[in-house]
């Protein structure tokens, strides 16, 4: 294994060597590059743009109900990885914690329920700049006809904008890693005064009080039932703040600046998220508007601000989801990275290979071409863009789960507190460790029940979710289906690579018990 140059933190690298790897990604992102990489990940101007519609549609202005609750369920989540990241701060997060909580298969499918869930995620952030760009300026309508997701024209546009940009990320990622730094943090930045001036926007233009989000009468069904399938709405934006867990052998102190970015990237995410939502539900064109469920957010942006000023908007949201795209295919990369380090993916060699810049490019380029895949395959399909939604939601919460259960397990049996007393201590500052102490097995105990449930939720096979048209049974079974086709490939990968997973696991496992 050959080292490369490296930004200066021999304390990190140190540290990472007690776990039995070399230093070989560049230690090059501080405390704002770590928050950008898991608020860049959310990206809540990107994904409520997404399905601020698809929420309305089912329960009307009281969906906003659903962001509160799942925020809640989230940071319990959030706050069981931070205290994980404090104590083994080392890139493939969710696998490397999975595997040292549950044992080396749960983390191994860990890994491999994340890569695909990430991958999967990739390809439906791309296809984002659908709901905004033909808004901004009709050309972007390439095939010409409806631009809307739920016709044939807007879902064949969608896949070509989101092949588009999928191009120019997996470039970025294999070839320049401080150029997807710099872009990451700008973006990050724009999207933050973004979310501001829009609130602003909303709310001068506002035409209805806050009580508007009381309003029960756009429901599709029963209250609870509507609120359970609207869900699916924050369920997709509030993921992926683990990603700064996911970069930490290139963050500087990273037992320290992790744990803080994950929260941080959460709990700014909800609080700007909170704020757009009132603000189009306050300004909206009517209490209960029949378009916003087709035309979504962009819609009442465009018909409130007029289209100058509107359009200035969506041009954020275009950067913020190209952005969105760049984060979830590093964060990808450097999970693949971590698990081919030990020898446990077909062709490990070459896709744990780093790069004289710190880029992994192989995974990249691998990560880039399966995305495309995703979106080429369902070319011209309507029901494309909230089959691939729901399908990454159930597998990142799947993933998420084999996490906080074998977390909690410990906490159950003892040895949590045990292997935590055996750990470090103190952060690279001479700091205690992030901790969650006496309220980390309620904390915890949350965490599971709300992932089940959630999990739950969002694969049951809802016609009006899955399988709108209702001319397909498959699709209607998708989420399922894509659960039992990850797990079932996943086992036949790791019989595969199972004996040369146990020999690298058991090398880095001795050096980590020195």
């Amino acid at each position: 294994m050959t080292t490369i140059a490296l930004g200066t933190d021999p304390r990190a690298s140190a540290d990472l060597e007690e776990f039995g790897y070399e230093q070989q990604l560049h230690r090059s992102i501080g405390t704002y590059a770590s928050f950008a990489a898991g608020f860049s990940f959310v990206s809540i101007l990107t994904t409520i743009f997404q399905l601020f519609g698809f929420g309305y549609s089912f329960a009307g202005p009281v969906f906003f109900w659903t962001w509160p609750a799942v925020f809640l369920g989230q940071l319990t989540v959030a706050m069981c990885f931070a205290e994980l990241a404090a104590r083994y701060p080392i890139s493939g997060a969710i696998y490397q914690w999975s595997r040292r909580l549950g044992g080396h298969v749960v983390g191994w499918f860990a890994g491999w329920t994340m890569i695909l869930a990430q991958i999967v995620t990739v390809a439906a952030a791309a296809i984002a700049m659908q709901a905004v760009l033909p808004e901004i300026w009709s050309g972007f309508q390439l095939v010409g006809g409806s631009p809307f997701l739920n016709t044939s024209t807007g879902a064949t546009n969608a896949v070509i904008l989101g092949v588009i940009v999928l191009t120019i990320t997996t470039i970025i990622n294999a070839a320049a890693v401080r150029v997807m730094a710099i872009v990451n943090s700008i973006g990050v930045t724009a999207e933050i005064i973004g979310v501001v001036l829009l609130s602003i926007a909303l709310f001068s233009h506002a035409k209805r009080g806050p009580g508007i989000v009381l309003n029960t009468s756009g429901l599709s069904g029963t209250l609870f039932g509507s609120l359970l399938v609207a869900s699916l709405m924050a369920a997709y934006v509030m993921v992926g703040f683990d990603s700064a867990g996911e970069l930490s052998e290139e963050t500087h102190n990273p037992r320290r600046t992790a744990p803080r970015t994950i929260i941080r990237a959460l709990t700014i995410s909800a609080a700007g998220g909170t704020l757009i939502l009132v603000g189009a539900l306050m300004a909206s064109p009517e209490a209960n508007d029949p378009n916003i469920a087709g035309q979504g957010l962009a819609y009442v942006i465009t018909s409130r601000l007029g289209d100058t000023l509107g359009r200035v908007f969506l041009a954020d949201v275009v950067l913020a989801a190209f952005v969105c795209t760049l984060a979830i295919q590093t964060a990808t990369t450097r999970m693949i990275f971590s698990m081919s380090r030990d020898e446990v993916l077909p062709f490990s060699k070459k896709l744990g290979k780093v790069s004289k810049n710190g880029a992994t490019a192989v995974a990249a380029v691998v990560v880039g071409v399966l995305a495309v895949a995703l979106l080429v395959v369902n070319l011209g399909n309507t029901g494309v863009f909230t089959a691939l939604t729901s399908v990454c939601i159930v597998l990142l919460y799947l993933a998420y789960l084999m996490v906080t259960v074998p977390m909690l397990i410990r906490r159950i049996n003892g040895t949590w507190e045990r292997s935590a007393a055996e750990r470090a201590t103190m952060d690279e500052t001479g700091r205690p460790l992030f901790s969650l102490g006496r309220f980390g097995f309620v904390i915890n105990l949350i965490a599971v029940l709300f992932g089940v449930a959630m999990m739950v939720n969002l694969a049951w096979p809802r016609p009006a979710v899955y399988n709108p048209s209702g001319d397909s049974s498959v699709l209607q079974n998708f989420a399922l289906v894509c659960i039992a086709v990850a797990l079932g490939g996943g086992f036949l990968v790791f019989t595969a690579k199972k004996k040369a997973y146990r020999a690298a696991i058991g090398h880095t496992d001795q050096v980590s018990a020195r």
